[in-house]
């Protein structure tokens, strides 16, 4: 652990280089945004516990109406309940990458790099890639800023804040008038660094599907896979109407 502290005070000193996604990225690429994804499931299961009172009480009431059953039950139950929580985040979760991995991420080229008014750009240090963010195109009008993810090597070296920023002169110079992103993400850093670089949030999606194109969510899902999805929106600022 050591080391890796010493590696990371090393390189926030080094000056964070952003430029357009090129194929020889591919691997770094997918891996960065795979373990980004992968965080995702304890921040669901468990950090993301306590924003949902609904479910809290409705656990307790499971619970209060197992005491007649057996005190094992009692002690056992919450156990079984996160494991639960873990289980439907973990298959989500990975059922969103493998998603991912096989449309957009899987050919960028495509999707971001020559679709028009979209991009994709890499964070490097020292040559090395260790972020990346898009942006897709959702009207004439909006771009969307897609898949932000920084290496967890490299967090608080101000590379989210500079791949941000990218997207956002980018929706500047393609004239733009608004960004817009949304995430499920319940660690204040992420919300921090969208307020930091100008968004609000416009509203949140209470019981959020991420499969939109699916059956819908079982029973099970509803009950122990429950999240919410936060909308943020920035107005571009042009740079002729700031003089």
């Amino acid at each position: 652990m050591e080391k890796t502290g010493k590696t990371d005070s090393l390189n926030c000193s080094k000056k964070v280089v952003i430029r357009r996604y090129e194929g020889l990225n591919e691997q770094e690429v997918q891996r960065i945004f795979s373990e980004g994804m992968e965080e995702m499931v304890t921040d669901t299961a468990v950090r993301g516990l306590r924003h949902h009172p609904e479910s809290l009480l409705l656990y307790l009431a499971i619970t209060v109406s197992c005491l007649w059953v057996s005190w094992w039950v009692i002690v056992l139950l919450p156990v079984a309940i996160l494991y639960a929580r873990y289980f439907y985040s973990l298959r989500t979760t990975n059922s969103c990458t493998k998603r991912a991995l096989s449309t957009d991420m899987a050919d960028i080229e495509h999707f971001y790099m020559k679709a028009p008014g979209s991009c994709l750009w890499v964070a490097l240090l020292d040559g090395a890639v260790v972020g990346l963010v898009a942006a897709m195109q959702r009207s004439p009008e909006v771009v969307e800023l897609k898949r932000m993810s920084v290496d967890r090597r490299y967090r608080c070296c101000g590379i989210g804040m500079a791949l941000g920023r990218k997207v956002l002169d980018f929706a500047s110079a393609q004239k733009y008038s608004k960004v817009i992103l949304g995430t499920t993400n319940y660690t204040s850093a992420a919300h921090n660094l969208y307020r930091r670089l100008g968004f609000h949030c416009v509203g949140v999606t209470n019981g959020y599907h991420a499969d939109s194109t699916g059956p819908g969510p079982s029973l099970l899902e509803r009950l122990f896979y429950r999240v919410r999805h936060h909308h943020y929106e920035l107005k571009v600022q042009h740079k002729e109407n700031m003089d």
